[in-house]
């Protein structure tokens, strides 16, 4: 069933799903719709998660396996797939239908995946997944309706914006939601009494870190390496999250690997920049990447990334930091 994502909070309050599909090429309102899947759940005794982060090698019957074997901590548990296509492919289909034809008590999926397209929603493992499950779809806030979404997201955080703030606000950050939430919480710690204009905005720029995520994601982009690992070790001293930088890198990759794919399916470069909002200062440093970096050179970044996210939450026993870098670098043409 379909589920608009203002309606998900009632539907989580009466029951569970067997199956959660949060679709969308948005990373900061996927999350936080996933983020408020997994809130329902774990009130209704939903303790375990299990993670799956799913490539062109990923063995499908590893999750099978999961679903049906015994829960190690709790008596309810989540398995969680994220997808790098919106297209599990011929085994994945039948996995997912098999799933769903005989979904395992006290078990749930949430299967966070791309923006899924009509003629992938009219295939058969989808209609099957989405008649027994939830599914919602996220769609991108259009620039219009930035200024109203940025102001709300203040309000929210008990700010009082003035026009001009905002509007400071949207041309710094050209459209990236995730780092206008960032922006949003560094301005409730400069704000004294909740008012926010335009002149603490440009403050809150002026006082951000010397080398900003912005200017990494576009060198690393660029092909530049030696200032890549300049600029990330910068970050990294200064005190820089290493969940936040992980996130904007893997939703870099993700833009990247769909533009690669949209051009190479004969669509023309105007239009792709545009569905993707890139803007007209990056075209060129992002036609330069994906003219460099095979696809599958962009899916091992973004499996670096992944183990990154494994990392911190005590999944691998990696440095996060370490990958990091490697996923960094690896974009910018070390591998």
């Amino acid at each position: 069933m379909k589920v608009y994502p203002d309606k998900l909070a009632s539907h989580l309050s009466k029951s569970v799903s067997p199956i959660y599909i949060v679709s969308g090429d948005e990373p900061l309102l996927v999350q936080e719709i996933a983020d408020q899947i997994r809130a329902g759940l774990k009130s209704k005794g939903y303790l375990e998660r299990q993670l799956f982060h799913v490539d062109g090698s990923f063995d499908w019957q590893d999750v099978l396996f999961s679903a049906n074997s015994m829960s190690l901590f709790s008596e309810q548990k989540i398995l969680e797939l994220r997808m790098t296509s919106a297209k599990p492919g011929d085994k994945g289909s039948k996995a997912l239908q098999a799933y769903i034809d005989e979904p395992p008590e006290d078990t749930t999926m949430l299967l966070i995946l791309p923006r899924i397209n009509k003629p992938t929603q009219n295939t058969k493992w989808f209609k099957a997944v989405e008649a027994k499950g939830l599914f919602v779809q996220v769609w991108p806030i259009e620039k219009k309706d930035l200024p109203r979404w940025i102001g709300q997201r203040m309000q929210a955080a008990g700010l009082r914006p003035d026009r001009n703030a905002v509007q400071v606000l949207i041309d710094r950050l050209e459209g990236n939601l995730l780092a206008a939430a960032q922006e949003v919480e560094r301005l409730k710690l400069l704000s004294d009494d909740g008012q926010v204009t335009a002149e603490l905005v440009q403050t809150s720029v002026a006082n951000n870190a010397r080398y900003d995520v912005f200017g990494l994601i576009d060198v690393a982009v660029g092909q530049d390496k030696k200032q890549t690992f300049r600029m990330l070790q910068g970050l990294r001293n200064e005190g820089a999250e290493v969940m936040y930088l992980n996130s904007m890198l893997a939703r870099e990759l993700r833009m990247l690997i769909q533009v690669q794919t949209a051009l190479s399916a004969g669509q023309p470069p105007g239009t792709v920049f545009k569905k993707f909002r890139i803007w007209d200062k990056r075209k060129s440093l992002v036609s330069r990447c994906i003219k460099e970096r095979s696809k599958d050179q962009l899916l091992s970044c973004l499996s670096l990334s992944a183990k990154v996210d494994s990392a911190v939450k005590g999944m691998q026993d990696a440095d996060p930091w370490i990958e990091l870098e490697k996923g960094f670098l690896s974009l910018a043409g070390a591998a």
